[in-house]
């Protein structure tokens, strides 16, 4: 089975770049939560993008596999790019991430366009439908979302984007469409 997990909570320090943050204690601790799992110590495969937190996120759970994993880092899966506008504060980066998603084929004040994150990630996670072994992809709710809307067929909306970070979901190794919406790691999928 594949899942796409995205990292959970952060130390947001706006003196930082978004994308070199780490997890807080309260994410670690939660991902600890989340490698107790029985189907993380089934794992084969761990890839990740190439941000801290994401990385932090898949060496604990690669930690738990009951075979020793090298983690695969795929910088392709990164984010949506928001480096033109840098840290915003919670209500503005709400702000534009609803414009991203309501228009994924604009800018939002200069972040890379929902249409091109998606199309990356398409690219980047093509051939893990191929072999859908026990693969866990850790990543980005945002780019998570475009490519759970994509592989759902449906069109890109914030709908159906996770309700915070630390969330997941599986992908049918039959029909290469997700088996629900993002659930989070305290629900789980089994």
């Amino acid at each position: 089975m594949l899942r796409y997990v995205s990292h959970p909570e952060v130390v947001m320090d706006p003196a930082i770049p978004v994308p070199e943050w780490v997890l807080s204690d309260t994410g670690r601790a939660r991902v600890e939560a989340l490698a107790r799992r029985p189907w993380v110590a089934t794992l084969t495969r761990v890839i990740t993008s190439s941000e801290p937190k994401a990385i932090e996120t898949a060496e604990i759970l690669a930690g738990a596999a009951q075979q020793a994993l090298v983690v695969e880092v795929r910088s392709s899966t990164a984010e949506i790019d928001r480096s033109s506008t840098g840290y915003l504060s919670h209500e503005d980066h709400e702000t534009h991430a609803n414009l991203l998603f309501a228009a994924p084929e604009s800018s939002a004040n200069g972040w890379e366009r929902a249409i091109d994150a998606q199309r990356r990630m398409v690219v980047a996670l093509e051939d893990l439908l191929e072999e859908p072994d026990a693969t866990v992809v850790v990543g980005h709710g945002g780019v998570g979302t475009l490519w759970w809307c994509h592989l759902a067929g449906i069109e890109i909306a914030r709908r159906h984007d996770q309700r915070r970070g630390g969330c997941l979901y599986a992908v049918d190794p039959v029909d290469s469409r997700p088996t629900s919406a993002w659930v989070e790691f305290e629900d789980d999928l089994t």
